[in-house]
């Protein structure tokens, strides 16, 4: 390495160094806040106790001096609650659960001074107490679930070990450029996506898929950035930048997976923003307006200033405005977990209303490779066969060739092939062990006389043809996936009304790929510009509350793709362009994940509405209660705080939805 190139990685190293230490920081910070919560909400109650004891043995204190007891315990437990308020204040954000608490808090300690109040020093202090115990619940939920994630997409690698002037250097992965060769040891993480061009290694694909079971790799086969290589030392060819790799794109799609908000979370935003200056209007109105209205304002005035700070309290939306988000976040999660990377939980709520499903035939539903599924010989064996079609077809790169090779296995048998030919639009001729053999279609056959013989399956039908006497046909196509068919008996039971498949493929081919899946519909024979033409008149179609699903795996999937309610690319062998226009990207290439994709929707969809439901009617109830002197100041904290916690613990529930 040069000098310049030596300088330049020491400086990168120490930029990452640097952040890896302000990451470190962050982490520890958020572990280190529920803790410093826990022992804040200790010392609080210590002292309220303390207080308490106060209070009652020594009965002779003036009301100030018995209010400036108890400031001791509400400071200690409420210091960040009131330097929030005051940031909210200052930012013009007034209306927010700090502030609310703050008002109905510090309005509860000064009502024993109005006239005819009653004091509820020891009521204001436990009041701000149980709320800092929401809070730590809250921040206990949610340090969990970023946790969660954080474990599962821990793929990032920190270093590469490429090879340059003849030596491996290890360097940052950003400064591999494409094209390098890198190496890969035992127990690292794969840091570029590559080609295997030297040994063969198992890889650990949990992080990207979710599968357990290790995955084989060996010469000429892909490997993606964040695997990390369990037995063998390989050599890799670099395909993709870093910042293009797997890894880079899963750590990036995940982090901004709360961009496109849900339509539960759209409503609860709009909601907040609504209800809760109407609220402190009406606490306001509760306040003043019955003791004007009774005549006697003094008199009556502290006891309808208790119920409004009462109504105060319980209107905090804060249950909502946290548990609906976190329900969210933990669904994304556990989607991730299996290997379903979710862009957005607006996705997800669409997802949760899948109506149609549409499927890409070529490597959606099928491999997208060719496959020998059937021999036909005639007057020689099946093996014998297979053995002349692939010497012939030995030294051709068609993948119809490849399939025909892969097949036999055993090209090194000592066979003589010579004078290879290629007969275009036919076939190709060749000398094996002396005898001319034709490989081709029925044109090759009737060049050279041989009495072909018809096959109804469809596909592609490979003649063979032995000094123009005819030897058989091989059937040659592109095979369905091992989970596609029971990927649509998991969409039926999941209640999506109809299965579409879309292809450019032929239609006999296609129809009997829709037959043996068991689709319910397949429109062949179509061009890029004609798929968006079907999905604009499926989208038509589905229910008014539905959503369209569109499956694909190729470049001419990406306008579809986009134009779906819901786009999902098929992330470990799609194509770059199909997983950007994508919402949704299966990272193994199972079509079964689909099913499993819409059941955490569903359940995280479910979990969120529970959620809305319960905190709105149990915060109605109190407040109705409340506005005519019926609740106590311990069931309007419930009806914030205790709501707030019973919701944040269903909405964890998300997390091992994928289960």
């Amino acid at each position: 390495m040069s000098s310049e190139e030596n300088e330049k990685w020491k400086k990168a190293r120490e930029k990452e160094d640097e952040a890896k230490e302000e990451e470190g920081e962050e982490e520890e910070e958020d572990e280190m806040e529920p803790k410093q919560k826990l022992i804040q909400i200790l010392i609080s109650t210590g002292l309220l106790l303390a207080a308490y004891l106060i209070d009652r043995n020594l009965t002779d204190l003036a009301m100030w001096q018995r209010l400036l007891v108890y400031l001791v315990p509400y400071f200690a437990a409420g210091f960040d609650v009131l330097k929030e308020a005051g940031e909210g204040l200052a930012h013009g954000e007034a209306l927010n659960e700090d502030f609310l608490m703050c008002v109905a808090t510090v309005g509860a300690l000064l009502i024993g001074f109005v006239p005819g109040g009653s004091p509820m020093f020891a009521e204001a202090v436990f009041v701000m107490l149980f709320f800092q115990v929401g809070e730590l619940f809250e921040g206990i939920a949610e340090g969990n679930s970023q946790r969660a994630i954080s474990q599962l997409l821990d793929i990032r690698p920190d270093t590469a070990n490429v090879e340059r002037d003849g030596k491996v250097v290890t360097v940052s992965p950003e400064e591999v450029s494409v094209g390098e060769i890198i190496v890969v040891k035992p127990g690292e993480k794969v840091p570029m996506d590559g080609t295997v061009i030297e040994g063969a290694t198992s890889l650990n694909t949990v992080a990207l898929t979710g599968e357990s079971a290790p995955r084989d790799a060996g010469i000429g086969d892909p490997i993606l950035s964040g695997c990390v290589n369990l037995t063998g030392v390989v050599r890799v060819k670099v395909e993709k930048a870093f910042g293009e790799s797997t890894a880079s794109k899963i750590l990036d799609l995940v982090q901004n997976a709360g961009s496109a908000k849900s339509r539960s979370e759209k409503f609860i935003t709009k909601f907040a923003r609504v209800y809760t200056p109407i609220v402190v209007a009406a606490a306001a109105v509760l306040a003043f307006l019955p003791p004007l209205l009774t005549g006697n304002f003094m008199a009556n005035f502290a006891t309808w200033l208790l119920r409004a700070l009462t109504f105060l309290i319980v209107s905090c939306p804060c249950a909502l405005v946290v548990s609906v988000p976190l329900a969210f976040f933990g669904g994304i999660g556990a989607a991730s977990r299996i290997g379903v990377l979710v862009k957005g939980s607006g996705f997800m709520d669409a997802l949760a209303r899948t109506d149609t499903v549409v499927f890409d035939k070529t490597g959606t539903l099928t491999k997208g490779v060719f496959e020998v599924t059937d021999l036909h010989p005639d007057q020689i064996d099946q093996r014998e066969l297979l053995h002349l079609a692939a010497h012939v077809e030995r030294y051709s790169s068609h993948p119809i060739a490849q399939s025909l090779r892969e097949a036999f296995g055993n090209e090194d048998d000592g066979c003589l092939v010579e004078n290879v030919e290629e007969i275009a639009g036919k076939g190709i001729r060749a000398k094996v062990n002396g005898k001319t053999v034709c490989v081709g279609n029925t044109r090759m056959m009737d060049a050279v006389g041989a009495k072909w013989k018809l096959c109804d399956t469809p596909g592609t039908i490979i003649h063979v043809a032995i000094d123009g006497v005819y030897a058989g046909h091989i059937h040659i196509s592109d095979v369905e996936k091992p989970d596609a068919k029971e990927a649509i008996e998991a969409l039926r039971k999941e209640g999506v009304r109809k299965t579409v498949m879309l292809t450019g493929d032929r239609k006999e081919v296609a129809e009997r790929v829709a037959k043996d899946l068991g689709l319910d519909e397949v429109r062949a024979e179509l061009l890029p510009a004609d798929k968006v033409s079907c999905v604009e008149e499926l989208l038509a179609k589905k229910s008014d509350n539905g959503s369209l699903v569109f499956v694909g795996d190729g470049i001419n999937d990406a306008p579809v793709l986009a134009r779906a309610d819901v786009g999902i690319a098929m992330g470990a062998m799609g194509s770059d362009a199909a997983i950007e226009a994508a919402d949704v990207v299966l990272m193994d290439d199972q079509p079964s994940k689909i099913a499993s994709a819409i059941r955490i929707s569903r359940h995280t969809i479910s979990v969120a509405k529970q959620n809305i439901i319960f905190a709105i009617a149990v915060k109605v109830a109190i407040l109705i209660l409340a506005a005519f002197g019926l609740a106590p100041m311990w069931l309007a904290v419930f009806g914030d705080t205790g709501v707030l916690i019973l919701c944040v613990f269903n909405s964890m529930r998300t997390l091992s939805a994928g289960k």
